[in-house]
C-alpha cells in the first residue's frame, strides 16, 4: 500500500463517515454526533495529507498521531451511535 492509495482511503471514509451521518434522525442527540463525527472524520483525511509534507521522521510521527487519534474519536462516535440505539451500522 502507498500513500497515495492512503490518500485515497481516507478521503473515502470521510466521505462514508459523511454518508453515515445523513441516514441518522434529526434531532438533539443525533445533530451532535453527526457534527462530532464529520470533523473527525474530515480531520483524518486532511491531517493524512499533512502527513505526506512531513519535512522530518519527527514530523512525520506526530502529524501520524493526529491522524490516529482522529480515527479513534470516529470509531468512538459510530461505536456511541450504536449505543445509544440511534444505529446498528
Amino acid at each position: 500500500m502507498d500513500s497515495y492509495d492512503l490518500k485515497k482511503r481516507t478521503k473515502k471514509f470521510a466521505h462514508d463517515c459523511v454518508k453515515f451521518t445523513s441516514s441518522l434522525p434529526h434531532n438533539k442527540l443525533e445533530n451532535h454526533i453527526t457534527g462530532q463525527l464529520i470533523r473527525s472524520a474530515t480531520s483524518v483525511a486532511v491531517n493524512y495529507r499533512a502527513v505526506e509534507l512531513a519535512h522530518s521522521k519527527l514530523a512525520f510521527a506526530s502529524k501520524l498521531s493526529i491522524v490516529i487519534e482522529e480515527a479513534d474519536e470516529c470509531d468512538f462516535w459510530i461505536e456511541f451511535a450504536v449505543d445509544e440505539n440511534i444505529t446498528t451500522k
